[in-house]
């Protein structure tokens, strides 16, 4: 499998730079501050054994495992060594995670963390069985479309990727 290259785009994001940027972390660090914490925790405990890069206001660890994605707050984690277009597209979709917490803060939990992860966990078989989307779920359609709307980026499918 071809390992997929650190993001270097143009940043066409909301709130990366000046005052945006400031209340985006200000936000994140005051009303998200248990999700960010954990979050936190998390990436110092990857930090030596990852590749890291920063994607728009958001810090992204690759991680050897086989599962997709999980944003907690400002910290995404992602499995590495995945190809090009897949990494693209889970990098966008868990930005609108990211995004999430800032509306949300500790709501987040229960909004969408846990949802999400009983819809990925739990529900695997009916999706297949039933050929339902992954993203069918409200958390995960929602995170699509704030991920592009706020990474200025879009995603792009076909049937190897997702």
């Amino acid at each position: 499998m071809v390992r997929a290259k650190i993001h270097k785009g143009k940043d066409r994001s909301v709130a990366t730079k000046g005052w945006g940027r400031f209340w985006f972390y200000l936000v994140q660090w005051t009303w998200g501050l248990p999700v960010n914490l954990i979050g936190l925790l998390a990436y110092l405990c990857a930090y030596k054994k990852c590749r890291h890069e920063k994607y728009k206001n958001a810090f992204i660890s690759y991680v050897p495992w086989k599962q997709g994605g999980v944003s907690v707050g400002l910290f995404i984690f992602i499995a590495d060594n995945r190809t090009e277009g897949w990494t693209n597209n889970t990098r966008i979709h868990e930005y609108g995670h990211t995004i999430q917490c800032l509306l949300l803060g500790p709501l987040y939990w229960v909004a969408v963390a846990l949802p999400s992860a009983v819809w990925c966990n739990f529900f695997e078989g009916y999706r297949k069985k039933h050929d339902v989307s992954y993203y069918k779920l409200y958390c995960e359609s929602w995170a699509n479309r704030w991920g592009q709307r706020w990474s200025g980026e879009k995603q792009h499918y076909n049937r190897v990727d997702g």
